[in-house]
């Protein structure tokens, strides 16, 4: 049990192994669909090309989309290239490796849709079978041009009565199948060795430049994380002191259910040290506005300016409680 509370830990606190985890399951429901689904060429000579293409890019369209929409840094990626610049200014840079993750990770359910319809044949038989040039082929030597494009569009369908007897149909069915996994096993080689470059010849460029995009790519992920925690820990706690405002005229009934109130002496203090002096709505709205517009720069030595060793920083309140801590993301991956 301590086995899985530590990987789904992992899991909940890596950004790029949960992306990475939804980009493989996405690959087989990929395949999962295209085994389940009932392919039905509609054998007719303006259509085959229409039904045959569109099932193979028409569900790429599609899973590429869901891998946007699944993969939470394409929202944090919009979020800070939109931002207004305030004191801290953007990088490029760090927009752009972003952008290029996103995109490798919802382009692998696409490639693999493709790659499978490819080399299963079916889609590309359906749309190419009435471009195939008849001449190759004996069964159609003795036909009309237009029994030739007839014929040729009904080559998916091996069950026609017209193709039943038709001996040239499973040469051209042959014939495309060949052009099909020829093309499909082509792209596959061609993805895996620029995998492979990218992979063993990104050492021999400088690392810098990447390392640095990486981390602060982490950091903006999880600097968005954190904000929305303590957003939802200050409005648990904002809510808590309404709701002991709204039943102060009930103290003996809040009390018979264990509610802790503050004492007599502590109203102002036990407020300002709940809440920090936030105390309404105009003044909550308008703090997010200045995080929206006016995003702090990056210098923690201001911070440290402002609070001397010497003199001790009060803690904000919802820093008291060490269970909440342990709910902001710890991210090791840099």
């Amino acid at each position: 049990m301590d086995r899985f509370r530590m990987i789904f830990q992992y899991f909940q606190s890596n950004s790029e192994s949960v992306m990475n985890g939804i980009c493989g399951l996405l690959a087989l429901v990929s395949v999962k669909m295209y085994t389940c689904f009932d392919f039905s060429c509609p054998c007719l000579p303006r259509y085959n090309m229409a039904y045959g293409l569109g099932i193979m890019f028409v569900p790429p369209v599609a899973l590429f989309l869901c891998g946007l929409i699944l993969n939470r840094q394409s929202l944090v990626m919009l979020e800070e290239w939109r931002r207004p610049q305030g004191r801290r200014k953007k990088d490029l840079a760090v927009i752009r490796y972003m952008c290029s993750s996103i995109m490798q990770r919802a382009m692998v359910a696409p490639v693999v849709w493709i790659i499978v319809t490819l080399l299963d044949g079916k889609c590309l038989i359906c749309a190419f079978s009435g471009s195939v040039d008849p001449e190759k082929f004996v069964g159609f030597a003795n036909a009309s041009p237009v029994q030739v494009q007839q014929l040729l569009a009904k080559v998916p369908c091996k069950d026609d009565e017209l193709m039943r007897n038709n001996t040239s149909r499973k040469a051209v069915s042959r014939y495309l199948r060949c052009w099909s996994q020829a093309l499909g096993w082509s792209i596959l080689l061609i993805l895996i060795v620029a995998a492979f470059l990218a992979r063993w010849l990104r050492p021999c460029f400088n690392q810098a430049t990447l390392l640095q995009a990486r981390h602060w790519s982490n950091y903006i992920d999880i600097e968005q994380k954190i904000f929305e925690e303590t957003c939802c820990e200050h409005s648990r706690l904002f809510a808590h002191k309404c709701i002991l405002h709204f039943f102060e005229s009930m103290r003996q009934e809040i009390k018979l259910h264990s509610f802790s109130l503050p004492r007599e002496g502590e109203g102002a203090e036990g407020e300002e040290d709940l809440l920090r002096g936030i105390t309404d709505q105009d003044q909550v709205n308008k703090l997010l506005k200045m995080w929206y517009y006016e995003r702090p720069a990056l210098d923690v030595s201001q911070v440290t300016q402002r609070h001397p060793p010497g003199r001790e920083r009060s803690p904000l309140p919802w820093a008291d409680s060490p269970a909440t801590w342990s709910k902001f993301p710890q991210h090791t991956d840099v």
